[in-house]
């Protein structure tokens, strides 16, 4: 019978963790919704800038913000996007992997020199750099509580700050991309220098425009707006893919709960009925026993 009580415990306690795991599922969807509408709003304002800055950066306007300048990166800074929370799969040991892997193929040099640092955006990401301490250069970590034009802006600038100072000659962004609940996109993109695109890249036939005032002072407005803008979308996907990988971590939680309490509950039915049968035996032997 002892057995038994341990059994029904089992099954209780693993009903209250699928109750949590279903109750964060469903958390997570609601986020997840709201994630993707802020997606949604953000991409045609991305869009349309950046067909701006392409219709403006002809590559033959005189104009040098500091953040075209393409010599050779000595110095590199790569921005980690990971997730203050756990309970989320392999959201953030898949793309702590790959950022070492994207500097190992690309920056193994620079590395070895002790010349590639990082910046973490998660509280989760820490315990992955743990061994690399002295090439952490900071975290921004509050960001992700609150991931808002006006404190995206703060670190969008502090990163173009890095590249105008020469501090960085390289900086790189590494995330998890939203492509559906179940896909996260592991995704390393180049944020500064920007590239000058060569006029037969640029789609249809070169345009016409009178530009008040002139074409180079519009760039140096829009081009850090670019970058803020385009941090930000980043930001907003990886928070996206982070609320699908819990939703899918949850639900897998919910599934093996189900599973492992029909498991017990069939163990616990085979030892009711064994120790029914046996007490049945004694019963019989105890009254054959007193003819």
């Amino acid at each position: 019978m002892a057995q038994l009580k341990e059994i029904r415990n089992r099954i209780a306690s693993i009903k209250n963790t699928r109750q949590v795991t279903n109750a964060m599922k469903m958390v997570s969807a609601a986020k997840l919704k709201k994630a993707q509408d802020s997606i949604v709003k953000i991409l045609p304002y991305d869009n349309q800038l950046h067909k701006i800055l392409l219709t403006l950066n002809t590559g033959d306007v005189d104009f040098d913000s500091g953040f075209f300048t393409n010599v050779e990166a000595e110095n590199i800074l790569i921005v980690i996007i990971g997730s203050n929370r756990g309970l989320c799969g392999g959201f953030n040991s898949n793309i702590a992997k790959t950022a070492m892997q994207h500097v190992l193929d690309n920056y193994n040099t620079q590395f070895k020199k002790g010349n590639v640092q990082f910046l973490l955006i998660g509280h989760q990401l820490e315990k992955y750099f743990k061994n690399l301490e002295s090439n952490i250069i900071g975290a921004s970590h509050n960001l992700l509580n609150d991931i808002s034009y006006k404190n995206v802006s703060e670190i969008s600038q502090l990163l173009m700050t890095y590249f105008t100072d020469k501090k960085y000659q390289r900086i790189d962004l590494v995330y998890n991309k939203f492509k559906n609940a179940a896909v996260q996109l592991l995704t390393c993109e180049q944020f500064l220098p920007l590239e000058k695109p060569k006029l037969e890249n640029i789609p249809g036939s070169k345009p016409f425009f009178l530009f008040e005032p002139t074409q180079a002072e519009i760039m140096k407005e829009l081009l850090p707006k670019s970058l803020t803008i385009q941090l930000f979308r980043i930001l907003l996907d990886s928070n996206t893919a982070e609320q699908g990988a819990r939703m899918t971590a949850m639900h897998q939680a919910t599934d093996n709960a189900t599973e492992l309490m029909k498991d017990l509950k069939t163990i616990y039915n085979n030892a009711r009925q064994a120790a029914i049968t046996n007490e049945i035996m004694e019963i019989t032997a105890g009254a054959e026993a007193l003819k």
